[in-house]
């Protein structure tokens, strides 16, 4: 008994020395996999409009939907106004960014709202969207929100057809782990998401 004991236990032992060398000399490949699960990029289309989500303190999010505007994917930019900064919607602030860096004021349109969350923030989106009589639209976000972002727009709105644009951003989803900003956007997208899953 006490040999067949010992066996189970070498052979757990080995067992666990083999999945841990394994998933050290793998770690790379399931970092980066880990990383890749908060992203969704897509190619733009042709759309009534163009979403641009709040929550960018650096303005990469409303240049590139500027961007898209000026490339004619999209007549008019829709830019989330979440809260105030200062005193001023960040819409505002966002739409002056983007006219100091050469983008046309008429590019863009203001949707100011209170929201604590990209679920209130989609809601709100997609009702200004219906008055607009919006069918398509482009998604413009950070990289690390836009896999999260599209799945509460596809809950949202599950008759519109939309594509998710990332913006330039700090975060280098393939490499999260090599800096501290990436790995406090990381843990924070990861626990967002794992929340959302069941309805926090």
């Amino acid at each position: 008994m006490r040999s067949r004991r010992s066996q189970v236990l070498l052979g757990l032992l080995c067992l666990a020395m083999v999945t841990s060398v394994t998933g050290y000399a793998s770690r790379f490949w399931w970092l980066r996999q880990m990383g890749l699960m908060l992203v969704r990029e897509e190619q733009p289309f042709q759309a009534d409009a163009i979403s641009v989500l709040g929550g960018d303190w650096f303005g990469d999010r409303i240049l590139k939907a500027g961007e898209l505007v000026r490339l004619g994917y999209a007549p008019v930019a829709l830019v989330s106004g979440t809260g105030y900064v200062y005193g001023k919607y960040e819409s505002e602030l966002a739409i002056q960014f983007a006219m100091a860096h050469g983008y046309d004021a008429t590019y863009f349109r203001m949707l100011e709202f209170p929201c604590n969350s990209t679920r209130e923030e989609a809601q709100a989106v997609v009702r200004e969207f219906r008055t607009m009589h919006v069918k398509r639209f482009l998604l413009v976000t950070s990289v690390f929100h836009t896999a999260r972002a599209a799945r509460i727009f596809e809950a949202a709105a599950p008759d519109l057809e939309f594509r998710v644009m990332s913006s330039k951003d700090t975060m280098e989803w393939d490499r999260w782990w090599e800096n501290r900003e990436s790995r406090k956007t990381f843990l924070m997208e990861w626990t967002k998401s794992l929340t959302a899953r069941f309805g926090i």
